[in-house]
């Protein structure tokens, strides 16, 4: 009878298996190392007796892998080297280890640790391809339904087709379950009450309205004291009509007053954009927007106006771009019924939310010539600001305004100051000392801010060899006695808008004389330079750009000032200066430069410089650096050195 003596039992640290053990057997010659029944370099077949017949069929298939019966298959050739095997009784021992090793890891509760460690990851593409029969067979049915409905109509659209598949991609797979119960009677129903809830939140006008309730909740609107006070009030009204409230108090004033109480709301505490952003993404907002884009035909030109007005505070330049192009041919359709305050707020909104109008300013442009008489000076500065900032220029309302300043009795401009009695004195001195003879004259009181818009407007347009701006910017005289600081922004906004100007008169119409006194000129010049508010930014692109500018070979210069502006790069010597404009150059829809992108070209190039820019679409057409490079030398008109 033959007998294994142990020679020794180690576990090696460096060992791929749990053990290793070393043992010597008299039927074999050579010694063998295993573990889990492997000799390193040598696949080992376990014969089929390491499991016992009696419970191969009851034990775990990871079981069997970590004992190693999973090894053993059927097709094992048997013309096989048997010196590639291991001997049988050194095998059976192996499983008896492996064995005892696995009871001792079920009773301390680690087998599920062990199983996940053994079983291979499973595999999800039979899901996958479960998921896309279903999907297949939802999309054959709906068809075959939509066929049966439109069997009556003889000419029949391929767009069917389409529409069944954005159905079902906006399907999940619940809903696709559900789609194939009875026959798709649930998704029919489902689609019936769809369109029944959007038709009755559109008839605002055909239905019979209930003057009480819309009243009541205008009012609830407007006592509101949060934007989300606002939205759950709308919110609950468009739960209720869902479910059968009838008239609907959904009227397009309501909504376009909902939508303009929740800016207003935002504005007086200040809202920070990223919450703004969150807010506009809500459910119940989208759903409130969507309907104001409904009712937009319906509502009135002041409605109109606040909804245009109120996107334009909740969602900045990032968001609302299709619905502003619908705001602007309802607009446009309803021009000729605007006040003064329309038109600026339609103005001011467009050109704040970066979103070109170009039929639609010169139709505001003409109706804003039409109600000169009625502006205040607010929405007068508030109107020429949004045209500039678009580079809209509104000749017909410029040319009313040098009509109505042919005689300077006409109109009166002066500078309001904190002061009423400054406002009385410096009206009696424009009024030549007449007295009471002023009473049926206009007079425009232009605070400091409203000034520096318009001096910047004119200058952006180029339109300072106007009349009107020639009258209004002597009145800066009146600013002599008051301090501009540089710690304020808002003596940095109206210096920076003032010294612009300025250096435009400088530049572009010397021949007006209209320059600054050069006392006034130093302290607007001296705070309009301060470093206190004008912190600049570099972007990844520009920094991208910046990088490849050297490689040209050339000393380029970078953040080079040019009296009141920064250019991104020059070249000193050749006079050549290259502006990198970012998507904030532009606007958002067109892709048009913006007026003050435009100011500051035209600025640069009187100058002196020969002006070069690239713009961020350009750069993103580019492929590879080689073609960067290549491109950045041909629009610079250089040559490597």
């Amino acid at each position: 009878m033959e007998a294994a003596i142990p020679l020794g039992v180690t576990l090696p640290r460096g060992s791929t298996g749990i053990c290793s053990f070393s043992v010597l057997l008299k039927s074999s010659t050579k010694p063998s190392l295993s573990c889990f029944g492997r000799v390193p370099g040598k696949l080992t077949h376990f014969p089929s007796r390491a499991v016992s017949e009696d419970h191969a069929d009851a034990t775990p298939q990871w079981q069997l892998d970590f004992l190693g019966a999973s090894a053993v298959t059927p097709d094992t050739p048997e013309d096989e080297d048997e010196e590639d095997l291991l001997p049988a009784e050194a095998t059976d021992w192996c499983v008896r280890a492996r064995r005892s090793a696995l009871r001792s890891i079920e009773e301390r509760g680690l087998a599920p640790s062990l199983q996940r460690m053994v079983s291979p990851p499973k595999k999800k593409k039979k899901k996958k391809t479960a998921k896309k029969k279903e999907f297949k067979k939802a999309a054959a049915e709906l068809k075959r339904r939509n066929k049966q409905v439109h069997d009556a109509e003889a000419d029949d659209d391929d767009d069917d087709d389409y529409d069944v598949v954005d159905n079902l991609q906006n399907m999940d797979d619940l809903e696709l379950r559900v789609a194939q119960f009875a026959d798709g009677m649930f998704d029919e129903k489902r689609q019936r009450n769809r369109e029944a809830f959007v038709q009755t939140l559109s008839r605002f006008s055909a239905a019979p309205s209930n003057r009480s309730k819309d009243v009541s909740l205008n009012r609830s609107i407007v006592q509101a004291q949060t934007a989300n006070e606002v939205l759950d009030l709308t919110a609950e009204v468009i739960t209720a009509v869902a479910k059968g409230l009838s008239p609907s108090p959904l009227t397009p004033l309501n909504i376009a007053t909902a939508l303009h109480r929740i800016a207003r709301n935002m504005e007086a505490v200040s809202m920070m954009q990223t919450h703004r952003l969150a807010f506009a993404r809500q459910r119940d907002m989208s759903m409130l927007v969507g309907l104001a884009m409904v009712a937009l035909p319906e509502c009135s030109p002041q409605g109109v106006s606040n909804i245009a007005w109120a996107l334009s505070k909740i969602g900045g330049d990032l968001l609302y771009l299709p619905e502003m192009d619908r705001i602007a041919d309802v607009a446009m359709a309803k021009v000729q019924d605007f006040n003064a305050q329309n038109v600026a707020n339609v103005a001011g909104a467009f050109a704040s939310m970066r979103q070109s109008a170009p039929g639609l300013f010169p139709a505001l442009a003409l109706r804003a010539a039409q109600l000169l008489q009625t502006f205040k000076e607010q929405e007068l500065a508030q109107f020429l600001w949004g045209c500039a900032s678009l580079n809209e220029c509104p000749h017909p309302l410029l040319d009313a305004l040098d009509t109505a300043f042919q005689n300077d009795t006409s109109f009166q401009c002066h500078v309001s100051d904190l002061k009423s009695s400054a406002h009385q004195s410096s009206a009696e001195e424009l009024s030549g000392g007449e007295g009471g003879s002023t009473s049926s004259a206009r007079t425009l009181n232009f605070s400091r801010d409203q000034v520096g818009n318009i001096a910047w407007s004119y200058a952006v347009i180029g339109q300072m060899d106007r009349p009107f701006f020639s009258h209004m910017w002597k009145t800066l005289s009146q600013f002599e006695e008051q301090r501009i600081s540089d710690q304020y922004r808002e003596d940095m906004m109206f210096a920076s808008q003032v010294y612009l100007a300025n250096q435009s008169l400088k530049l572009e119409y010397r021949n007006l004389g209209l320059c600054l006194r050069s006392d006034l000129e130093e302290k607007i010049t001296k705070a309009g330079k301060s470093k206190r508010f004008n912190q600049k930014t570099t972007s990844s692109f520009q920094k991208e750009v910046g990088r490849l500018l050297y490689s040209t070979g050339h000393e380029w210069v970078r953040e080079y000032a040019i009296d009141g502006y920064t250019v991104d790069a020059v070249l000193v010597d050749e006079k050549l200066a290259f502006e990198i404009d970012g998507p904030t150059h532009f606007s958002r829809n067109l892709g048009t430069p913006l007026g003050h992108t435009a100011f500051k070209r035209r600025y640069i190039a009187a100058s002196g410089w020969k002006l070069v820019s690239l713009s961020l679409q350009e750069w993103e057409d580019l492929q590879g650096e080689f073609e960067q490079l290549e491109y950045l030398r041909r629009i610079l008109d250089i040559e490597a050195e």
